[in-house]
């Protein structure tokens, strides 16, 4: 199975930019999208849908804010919207749909570059994330958790580490969460086939900054150690540009 993350940064104006081309192209089996910037009513379907895609949407309250979908070929014998929290969930930041021996929850996590508030408002995240996904494992053991993570684990996944070390998705304590969110049964499936510097899936729309690959990788697919040895491969795609993010590519010996 091929599963994609892709933060797209508007569904819409993706769209204006060739991503059903780049799709039908792809031909994954499932795409996992954040900040979707829509609801499915302002979206034209029927594009995903001749490509053999029903998708599923839990997007935010706030219009033009946010949102997250998951496009599958494959149909799920079970859709979650939402995390039961209500101030995270009104947001549009979790959905996850369940398959017979894995379940794929995508994830827009909060980023907290815009002010202390949003920081605290990440932090807080954190912590309530962890719990949840904790409870979530003794559910479902088999777990893929892709999406947009906001946060650099390592001074590997970042061009500038020392200038960007008190930078909000860089910052010691979102490190740490990381590596204890990795540590509690998780791999991350890029670094589990690639160990090698200057891969990201992020860049600034300023100073040129993805023409000179000055970027960060926040984009992540996260598995339980339990599907490790299913793992086929992972690749980042750089030259799909319908965002300031880029998708990420992960195949896995599941159905």
């Amino acid at each position: 199975m091929k599963i994609i993350t892709y933060n797209i940064n508007g569904i819409r104006a993706g769209i204006t930019k060739g991503l059903i081309e780049w799709i039908e192209a792809t031909n994954a089996d499932v795409v996992c999208f954040q900040e979707v910037k829509s609801t499915p009513e302002q979206v034209d379907l029927s594009l995903f849908q001749q490509l053999g895609y029903n998708s599923w949407w839990m997007p935010a309250e706030k219009k033009g804010y946010s949102g997250v979908a998951i496009f599958s070929k494959i149909t799920p014998r079970n859709i979650a919207y939402g995390c039961g929290i209500e101030r995270y969930d009104k947001e549009g930041r979790v959905i996850r749909i369940d398959f017979d021996t894995f379940s794929v929850l995508n994830v827009y996590m909060p980023s907290g570059s815009s002010g202390d508030e949003r920081q605290a408002f990440k932090y807080q995240w954190l912590e309530d994330f962890y719990q949840y996904v904790t409870e979530l494992k003794k559910e479902i053991p088999h777990l893929v958790i892709c999406g947009d993570y906001n946060i650099c684990h390592q001074a590997i996944d970042i061009h500038n580490p020392k200038a960007n070390a008190q930078t909000s998705g860089f910052l010691p304590e979102e490190r740490a969460w990381m590596t204890r969110f990795f540590e509690s049964g998780f791999v991350d499936a890029f670094r589990y086939f690639n160990t090698e510097p200057h891969h990201y899936t992020w860049w600034s729309y300023r100073a040129g900054a993805r023409g000179k690959n000055l970027g960060w990788r926040i984009d992540y697919h996260a598995v339980t150690e339990s599907l490790a040895a299913d793992l086929q491969r992972t690749v980042i795609l750089p030259e799909a540009k319908h965002s300031d993010h880029c998708p990420v590519l992960l195949e896995i010996n599941r159905r």
